[in-house]
């Protein structure tokens, strides 16, 4: 071989052998690199362009989304049947559940204080009754009851009028000792404090609506006749003041409105531009002690019923004695329905009621510490792994509670067998169904065929956290349990809900009938 070909022969020998180590190489590092990104599913460095099956790579893509980037999540799926854990990706993992903390409420609630718990509200006096004069004080007793309405006061007032009182010689006083004075749970962001999300919590309080967000007011604002819109107030009441800074535009122009109760006080500022032909604008503001307000409006119903309150009368809080008289009372809805609206749309207040109620029949202590501490012992008997939860309110408005997926998809198998599990599935939403208390948080995703229907969970958000967890449907007709907690993206809610929706189509769509 001459000398030429000698070189030739030798060069290509050198790119070959440096070709071979280069690829030995890589591949190599791509496996060190599979091994040091838990923030994303080892399976997805796997993926190719070529198209795979299994239920792993197929969420492995959608996790892969760079809209996780820097993002934690926490996915578990079980077997309905069985319980059997066929997938997670970091299920053991603690992260913030948002409102799917109210899973675990719910649970505990139904368990502790069973499905036909219900809630009362007492009228009482410690005086007697001489002529039409009631002398002494009249107590309107609170015991929890987050169903309470003006109506409710109302008839409470007719009620005293058909048993001969027109006059009351006494105070009127609202005894809210049922629970523990502490309005707000310990990690309750200030700045929420002045909405509906935030409303203080109180053995006597009182509900604008149907809906039962108790501790609040509705405020109206709907088109003026002069320079600034008209603002009304649900229930109508002197006990908040109205702080009215909105200016009207002509038609067609844009409607800016804030509602907003100053913190610390019930002064609620309302402001912005209003168009002559502006739909009404509703928004939801808390009240500053709430027992104040159930007071007011009870004395103002009384007044109605032409029932006189002496000039000495003062509207007050206090406890009410053990030797006095009932005089008439109000049992509110079974908690069987109350689920309802605290499920499905998901109402912050009666979760923390919740809490406190359970503490109350256990611990004889209406107060979130004792309350917590009932639930997670209630969690505990169904498996729950208590050493790795951290439980900090019953709304899950703290940032605090942490729970792992799989723990939560855990608990959602366990209580299959308990006689109110049915009560607790129909409480949940269900995805696509436009009725609002059917479909609830969840009535507009997965609103196209075929999978409206197919998810009946509890949804969760606060800033930076997204959750889902409850019940999938197939194809095939197969069962299944899923739980998906997003936590520190800094994206819209809704391209995080795209991507849970997208892993709920997928379990739905993956165990088919071929």
């Amino acid at each position: 071989m001459n000398g030429p070909k000698r070189l030739f022969l030798f060069i290509t020998i050198i790119i070959l052998i440096s070709g071979i180590s280069s690829l030995l190489f890589q591949e190599k590092k791509e496996g060190e690199v599979m091994e040091m990104t838990p923030d994303k599913p080892v399976f997805t460095e796997a993926i190719s362009a070529e198209e795979t099956d299994t239920l792993d790579e197929k969420i492995g893509k959608v996790l892969a989304d760079q809209r996780l980037k820097g993002s934690q999540t926490g996915i578990s799926i079980r077997r309905k049947d069985t319980g059997e854990e066929i997938y997670q990706y970091f299920g053991e993992l603690r992260l913030h559940p948002a409102s799917n903390m109210k899973v675990l409420t719910a649970i505990g609630a139904l368990e502790v204080l069973g499905q036909d718990h219900q809630f009362e509200t007492l009228i009482l006096t410690d005086g007697e009754i001489q002529g039409k004069v009631l002398k002494g004080n009249l107590y309107i007793k609170g015991k929890g009851d987050p169903t309470l309405q003006r109506e409710d006061l109302e008839q409470f007032a007719l009620e005293l009028k058909e048993k001969g009182i027109g006059a009351i010689d006494g105070n009127i006083v609202g005894d809210d000792e049922w629970y523990d004075d502490v309005r707000l749970s310990q990690d309750l962001n200030w700045s929420d404090e002045p909405f509906f999300t935030g409303a203080q919590v109180s053995a006597l309080t009182v509900s604008p609506d149907n809906d039962y967000d108790a501790g609040t007011v509705i405020v109206e604002v709907s088109p003026g006749d002069g320079e600034k819109a008209t603002v009304n107030v649900i229930p109508a009441n002197d006990y908040v003041t109205i702080e009215n800074r909105t200016t009207m535009v002509a038609s067609g122009g844009a409607r800016d409105i804030t509602v907003e109760r100053k913190h610390g006080e019930n002064t609620i500022i309302v402001e912005g531009t209003v168009p002559k032909d502006s739909p009404v604008y509703r928004s939801w503001a808390s009240v500053w002690e709430p027992t104040g307000l159930a007071v007011h409006l009870f004395a103002k119903e009384l007044e109605k019923q032409g029932i006189e309150l002496s000039a000495n009368t003062k509207l007050t809080r206090g406890k009410t004695p053990e030797n006095a008289q009932l005089l008439t009372k109000k049992t509110s809805i079974p908690l069987s329905e109350l689920l309802v609206p605290f499920m499905k749309l998901s109402n912050n207040g009666h979760g923390e009621v919740l809490i406190k109620e359970m503490g109350k029949k256990i611990q004889n202590e209406g107060s979130w510490d004792a309350g917590l501490a009932v639930l997670e012992e209630t969690v505990a008997k169904f498996g729950a792994d208590t050493s790795t939860l951290l439980l900090r309110d019953g709304s899950g408005m703290s940032h605090k509670n942490l729970i792992p997926a799989s723990e939560l998809t855990k608990l959602l198998y366990e209580i299959q067998e308990q006689s109110w599990f049915s009560v607790f599935l129909k409480s949940l939403p269900v995805a696509g169904e436009p009725e609002r208390m059917v479909g609830g948080t969840l009535r507009n995703r997965l609103t196209s065929e075929p999978l409206r229907g197919k998810v009946v969970a509890k949804t969760g958000s606060l800033t930076g956290v997204f959750t889902l967890a409850g019940y999938i449907t197939a194809l095939d007709g197969s069962e299944w349990i899923f739980a998906i907690l997003n936590n520190n993206y800094i994206v819209d809610d809704g391209e995080i809900a795209e991507i849970q929706d997208k892993i709920a189509e997928i379990i739905i769509t993956h165990f088919r009938n071929e």
